[in-house]
């Protein structure tokens, strides 16, 4: 998806004709490379079609499809003219915004502008911005939407007072997270506002989080009450709000016994009289641009007030005959348009406009498909396991086990969905919240010191959650649903918005919260989990929160196995952190698998086998048996260096997410941190930390590491990992969006005070500055430069730049980068799925996420024989450098240095240690001359 950044912007443009300007930002869009000089005549007949200004101050100039074959990369241009130019519609435009697209791209970048174009004096801000990124965020910050639809309406309440329908409404809009807590503090000690006609209204800013609209209304209405509107949100966000209240009250006609969708249509300015319809929108793209134009159009030619609102939307109608509004609603294919008009002509119009819509708005389009609804289908039962057969999953946590297994089944918590005492019930909900939190902070002692305790704080946080507990008393006290019901319908509501959000850790964290809400529920039921056997045992599970792995007794569970879950999830971190060796993502299959089956977990290679045979059970035996011996023997070792048997040393570093983990890292015998991820000092503060705080931070590092290299990763976050205080525009992929180095050089401000405080910290000691998600030789000088200019100012004596591999085209200019760097670092697990195009936490494709395919270790050989020729370092600082198969292989491809999680360092160490070069080149080549990761696995495990 197209995105503006401060990169792609030129400030103090002139131009004293519009025809000069469009030829200005065809010429920018050349030099940038996005275009040939024949692209100019297509902007130009597409100015000829129709012009491009959307209004207040913005024109976004383009091609038309024609034109498209002298596009040569999509690709956008920022122009600012502060003097402002006469377009040919004689309109003023003070920025264009040139698009090179190569299909319809442009279409994202047209819808978001559009709902812009409503901020206060935009025009202005326009034309007087003087710094590049100023421009590009009142072009990319949406205002906040405002929300009253079918959600924010509770009608037929049983209440007979203002202030009753006040509170059941304010409570309304905190369960939809429109507002917190103290917002309905706030309400109750306000007193409604008398509107007339029996409507009430209460209003405040304070906890409001979006602007909302709430409407409540009494199953028994009387003359002096008819309803109550909440309102949340300062004023000047709330004027689309107060216009649908207007609306709604300007009609005197009564509402009761009105449909949901009825009231709606009040709100949104539809007459009672009004000609209406509905038609579903068929165009691939939406209402975009130019369809938009022609129902606008279409909608000119009568005398009638015409309005178009979204059913599946907010409830806003807007006028048919405004282009903006219109392309603001963002419809898309399969939505439903709902046409209201009143007038001489509003039959007519809503006739004309309906065969418009469905004919396509001058579009070629195919009615929607019959498999369009879903089918509900029955689910056949997972097919068994199959003895002694491998099953792939996804590889969570390494190591190798073998032992019975342990189904945990989670019991059935069967319960009332409606009770009829809702005071009794909350007092049940209360004690079942306490008792929860009695066990999680036993739990949390039980733990004390380890990786389980901080998460399970955070559960107890959850519980003490004051929007969940109001939506669960909402539930209990005004829709008579029962403690249990009402208290998961609170917990499933915030899960699913979690599920939904678009960076998968996230999205991943939805299960702690099912987790708690379990707990809760089970207290609620008066069950209690299965305990496990007293013998050894693989845990087995569909998943696993948090608090299940907190309670495992690690003398006993030899591994992990789940149906669900990536490799992200906190079961799978808490697995790693406890050296357990953990598959996730099995499938429903897994379940099926009967209690004391006996069963392999492979946790480097992402598999498990039942039942495994004499002959595969005899080669997991001896290969326990063996990684016993050598775990002992590399704890004992762990101080000695990492040199083969001929004689080859290579470091074998650690990779740390927090400076306070540098300690624990050299204890184990880290040869320095190969990778430290900077980002947690940025996650960990409300706005961008200062220089002083994040020298300190570093400082802890270096200390620790008393003469180790430090490699540090400057900040890593995106659209995958935003910041609360870096707003960035959302996009459809962002792990391919704004990102990494990319993303830091729209900043340069933010990036040059970390590094500063890295060189400061630094001193004398030795420092490598590692660039993240570099794609070519333009973006590491760019972000050398910023190096360069502040090692000016401050001295530090050992320092090192150099770039992280996870683009593969960084890979393949290796040859062009390694004269201006001072090393490589590759990341595999970036590199791995951007060269497999797999998503490493995709639940179907990961285990296919393997770094040992062919293609990445090709990456890999051309990286290191670029770097060796200018006589540079190259180092693994992914998931690849701990795996035991390809230890081997990258020791044979010259690889210079591993960093692995501090765990696993005494390991690694021992395994370089029993290898020889010859042996592993050996090894590594045939590797190469496979075409499969898993050829490449079957063939290094018979070597």
């Amino acid at each position: 998806m197209l995105t503006l950044t401060a990169n792609d912007v030129r400030l103090g443009a002139s131009a004293d004709h519009w025809r000069d300007a469009l030829a200005q930002a065809a010429d920018d869009l050349r030099q940038a490379g996005r275009t040939t000089p024949d692209y100019l005549d297509g902007m130009l007949d597409r100015e000829g079609q129709s012009s491009t200004v959307l209004g207040n101050g913005i024109a976004i100039p383009h091609g038309t499809p024609e034109s498209r074959q002298a596009v040569t990369t999509t690709g956008i241009r920022i122009l600012q003219f502060p003097d402002g130019i006469t377009w040919h519609d004689e309109e003023t435009v003070y920025v264009l915004v040139a698009i090179a697209a190569q299909s319809d791209e442009h279409l994202d970048i047209l819808r978001h502008l559009t709902r812009v174009l409503d901020k206060p004096g935009l025009a202005e801000k326009l034309a007087t911005a003087t710094d590049a990124s100023e421009l590009v965020a009142l072009l990319s910050r949406e205002p906040v939407a405002a929300r009253c639809d079918a959600d924010t309406l509770c009608l037929n309440v049983d209440a007979t007072a203002p202030t009753e329908l006040a509170m059941v409404a304010a409570a309304r809009l905190q369960r939809l997270n429109c507002v917190g807590p103290d917002f309905l503090a706030a309400i109750s000690g306000h007193e409604p506002v008398d509107l007339g006609q029996g409507y009430w209204l209460v209003h405040h800013t304070i906890g409001a989080r979006r602007p909302a609209l709430a409407l409540a209304t009494p199953r028994r209405v009387t003359g002096s009450l008819r309803g109550v509107f909440c309102l949340a949100g300062p004023g000047d966000q709330c004027h689309e709000l107060l216009e649908r209240m207007d609306n709604f009250l300007a009609n005197p006609e009564p509402i009761e016994g009105l449909s949901t969708e009825a009231v709606l249509a009040r709100l949104s300015g539809e007459a009672a009289d009004a000609v209406t319809a509905r038609v579903t929108l068929l165009n691939t793209h939406g209402l975009h641009a130019r369809p938009a134009k022609q129902l606008v159009q279409e909608a000119r030619r009568f005398n009638a007030s015409i309005r178009v609102r979204l059913q599946e939307g907010d409830g806003n109608a807007v006028s048919a005959t405004s282009l903006t509004r219109i392309i603001g609603l963002g419809a898309r294919r399969g939505q439903t348009l709902v046409l209201s008009a009143t007038g001489e002509q509003a039959g007519a119009a809503i006739e004309a406009l309906s065969r418009a819509i469905t004919d396509g708005l001058g579009e070629k389009v195919l009615p929607l498909r019959s498999n369009d609804q879903p089918v509900q289908t029955e689910q056949p039962e997972p097919e068994p396991l199959v003895d002694d057969e491998p099953l792939k999953a996804v590889a969570a946590s390494p190591g190798l086990a073998l032992a019975p297994a342990f189904v945990l089944r989670q019991p059935m918590l069967e319960y009332p969905a409606r009770a009829s005492d809702s005071e009794a019930e909350i007092q049940r909900l209360n004690q079942a919240i306490d008792d929860a939190d009695g066990q999680l902070r036993t739990l949390i002692r039980q733990a004390e010191g380890g990786e389980a305790a901080p998460i399970l704080s955070v559960h107890v946080e959850m519980l003490q959650d004051e929007d969940l507990y109001q939506a669960a008393l909402e539930a209990i006290s005004n829709d008579g649903a029962s403690a249990e019901a009402g208290w998961w319908q609170a917990i499933d509501t915030a899960a699913r918005a979690q599920e939904a959000l678009a960076d998968r850790l996230l999205a991943e964290r939805a299960a702690d919260l099912r987790d708690v809400g379990r707990r809760v529920l089970a207290n609620l039921c008066g069950v209690t989990m299965p305990s496990p056997p007293e013998h050894p045992f693989i845990l087995v599970a569909d998943d696993l929160g948090p608090s299940d792995v907190a309670r495992l007794d690690t003398s006993r569970v030899r591994g992990l196995v789940t149906a669900r879950g990536g490799a992200t999830s906190h079961s799978a971190i808490l697995a790693r952190a406890l050296g357990l060796p953990a598959v996730v993502g099995a499938g429903d299959r897994i379940l099926s698998i009967a209690g004391e089956t006996d069963l392999v977990v492979d946790g480097e290679r992402g598999c498990l086998v039942p039942n495994p045979g004499a002959e595969r059970r005899a080669r997991i035996e001896r290969r326990l048996a063996q990684l016993e011996t050598l775990q002992a023997r590399a704890h004992e070792q762990k101080d000695e260096p990492a040199t083969t048997r001929d004689g080859h040393t290579l470091e074998v570093c650690a990779n740390l997410g927090n400076t306070a983990h540098t300690p624990d890292a050299v204890a184990r015998g880290a040869d320095g941190v190969g990778l430290l991820r900077t980002e947690f000092i940025f996650m960990a503060h409300p706005q961008a930390p200062d220089l002083e705080t994040q020298v300190q931070e570093y400082r802890h590092a270096f200390d620790a590491l008393n003469g180790l290299p430090l490699v540090a990763r400057t900040l890593d976050v995106g659209g995958d990992k935003p910041l609360d205080y870096w707003p960035l525009p959302p996009e459809d992929n962002p792990f391919l969006g704004l990102r990494g180095i990319r993303l830091s050089l729209t900043r340069p401000d933010i990036l040059e005070t970390q590094v500063r405080a890295l060189l400061v910290a630094a001193g004398d000691r030795p420092l490598r500055i590692m660039f993240p998600m570099v794609k070519d030789l333009a973006e590491f000088r760019a972000a050398k430069a910023i190096v360069d200019r502040v090692r000016e100012e401050v001295a530090a004596a050992d320092v090192q730049v150099g770039v992280m591999i996870e683009v593969p085209s960084c890979a393949l200019l290796a040859p062009s980068l390694a004269p201006e760097v001072d090393f490589f670092s590759i990341g595999t697990n970036d590199l791995t799925q951007y060269t497999l195009a797999i998503d490493r936490g995709h639940g179907q494709l990961s285990a296919e996420s393997d770094g040992l395919h062919p293609a990445v270790l090709q990456l890999i050989r051309m990286t290191v024989e670029a770097a060796h020729a200018h006589n540079r370092w190259v180092g693994i600082c992914g998931e690849l450098a701990s795996d035991p198969q390809a230890v081997p292989v990258l020791v044979g491809l010259d690889v210079d240095e591993l960093s692995v999680t501090s765990r696993r360092v005494p390991l690694v160490k021992a395994c370089i240690r029993g290898l020889t070069r010859a042996a592993a080149r050996e090894q590594a080549a045939l590797a190469l001359s496979k075409a499969t990761a898993a050829e490449v696995r079957d063939a290094l495990e018979a070597f």
